[in-house]
């Protein structure tokens, strides 16, 4: 169905795709892994038709194409579900659904509401989504939202000849284990009208969905393995071109932490959130806050940075009760954020990678509202090499980065602006095994600043390796603390069974 052969793309100063060679076949789903700044976002930007390609060609069912918009490859069967999800919110789901495409529902002018609605039941259903076409897409779950996402993609088979490809990038990213079936199951469903190209971080879901899997690594494809031969192990150290040590929490590093208390919650309470959150923060501790979705691990990192207000109990900071709860209070206390949703809460994707990290103190670069332009480049430089963050300059567009690399900006914002309670949601979410193993190098290094790490992990292993202490949520309270000092480390068991 869709064949790329020794495909090249450059932009300034990067080769980001080197002679690629991949196909997909009718029916098949095509697994596409690799680190950060692999290539992979590119290929998928190549074939949707986002970003031309500079040299080599692409052929849909055999014959050459050249894609120079999206629009052009959805007229060719190829749509795309995006990690960040392109679904407008304050529209209805039947608008997404036919979002550019309302024409089949105009008359005079005038969209005819009733048959766009009909239209996409029939769309919904083949993704057994039984919600109204009419709801505001706000109102749904991000499982949902999927969903939509997903529905709108198989809309193309009512406007183009033969089967789709549907690119699915990162799509099990924040949803649960149960979620994570529930769309594994509708992919396979659908394999009779389409074919899939599934990207995604974790290894084990790539193996369990995917028919075939290309590894890409520095732009290139280094091997292509059938599912019956997957191996993580062995699909790990061709991704990062070494091995990956078992133990990347780095748990030999972890050292105790001090007595010097910087955050302190006592009886905190928000209704229908949380409720009687009750904690100590020291100077060099990651606390984790472990629960299921919707325990309130979230909210709770949310109300520290002040983002949202609680209405019982009380939060100190550095020994000061905190009266005003707002962001730049928390700022000012030397709180920095790190938000599970980086590209829309963490970092202005069109800003430079220097202007990104000096946000929070463009007081301290700018005399008389003139900034200090060589000043600020000398910072960023100086935490790009601390970080080891990967960037053309430090005046390229952060919205370009990788997903790890995106992370280090803001890591690196907050550290630049004097920061030493840093909360981190889910910091590895959507970043790669050797991404991962430097983030964690990166939080072991703001324990021993001095830093406090509120931390909500993305799975429980990590929290168990990174942290010195573990608070477990359960319906909005905290159920157990546990001690997580090397050798006294909890099990997944002990966890799991505070949590259920």
């Amino acid at each position: 169905m869709l064949e790329l052969r020794k495909l090249e793309k450059t932009f300034p100063g990067v080769h980001a795709l080197k002679g690629i060679d991949f196909s997909v076949r009718t029916g098949e789903v095509v697994g596409l892994v690799g680190e950060n700044g692999a290539g992979k976002s590119t290929l998928m930007k190549v074939i949707y038709g986002a970003c031309p390609h500079d040299g080599g060609a692409v052929l849909v069912n055999g014959e050459p194409a050249r894609f120079n918009t999206p629009r052009e490859a959805m007229h060719k069967g190829i749509g795309m579900v995006f990690q960040e999800q392109s679904l407008i919110p304050n529209l209805s789901v039947m608008e997404n659904i036919y979002l550019g495409f309302e024409q089949p529902f105009v008359r005079f002018g005038v969209i005819h509401w009733k048959r766009m609605a009909a239209a996409a039941r029939q769309q919904l259903a083949k993704v057994h989504l039984a919600v109204d076409p009419r709801t505001t897409t706000s109102r749904l779950s991000f499982a949902q939202r999927q969903m939509v996402e997903l529905a709108k993609v198989l809309a193309l088979g009512d406007r183009v000849a033969g089967d789709l490809v549907i690119l699915l990038d990162e799509p099990t990213s924040v949803l649960s284990k149960d979620e994570v079936q529930l769309l594994f199951q509708r992919v396979r469903e659908l394999r009779s009208r389409a074919a899939f190209i599934f990207v995604s971080h974790r290894i084990d879901e790539v193996i369990d969905i995917s028919d075939r899997i290309y590894v890409l690594k520095d732009g290139a494809v280094v091997d292509v393995v059938a599912r019956e031969d997957a191996e993580p192990e062995r699909i790990q150290r061709k991704m990062v071109g070494r091995e990956i040590s078992k133990e990347y929490y780095r748990e030999e590093k972890q050292r105790p932490c001090g007595t010097d208390v910087l955050l302190e919650a006592k009886g905190l309470g928000c209704k229908g959130k949380y409720e009687n959150i009750s904690f100590q923060l020291r100077r060099g501790e990651v606390l984790s806050l472990v629960g299921a979705p919707g325990a309130g691990g979230e909210q709770i990192m949310r109300t520290v940075f002040g983002l949202e207000r609680p209405d019982r109990g009380s939060l100190e900071i550095k020994g000061r009760t905190v009266r005003r709860f707002t962001p730049a209070n928390g700022v000012a206390r030397g709180v920095g954020y790190v938000p599970r949703e980086r590209k829309i809460e963490g970092i202005v994707a069109g800003m430079s990678v220097c202007e990104n990290m000096t946000l929070p103190q463009m007081a301290r670069y700018s005399v008389g509202g003139v900034m200090k332009r060589a000043l600020e480049r000398a910072v960023a430089r100086d935490w790009v090499r601390r970080l080891e963050i990967k960037t053309p300059s430090v005046d390229a567009c952060a919205g370009k980065l990788s997903g790890g690399n995106q992370q280090k900006v803001v890591i690196a914002k907050w550290r630049s602006a004097g920061s030493d309670i840093i909360l981190l949601d889910h910091p590895t979410r959507g970043v790669d095994v050797g991404a991962k193993e430097s983030i964690y190098e990166v939080i072991r290094e703001l324990c021993a600043d001095g830093c406090g790490v509120l931390l909500v992990a993305d799975t429980l292993e990590e929290a168990i390796g990174l942290s010195h202490t573990i608070a477990v949520l359960k319906d909005g309270q905290i159920r157990q603390c546990f001690d997580c000092r090397p050798g006294r480390k909890p099990s997944l068991f002990d966890l799991v069974h505070c949590m259920t």
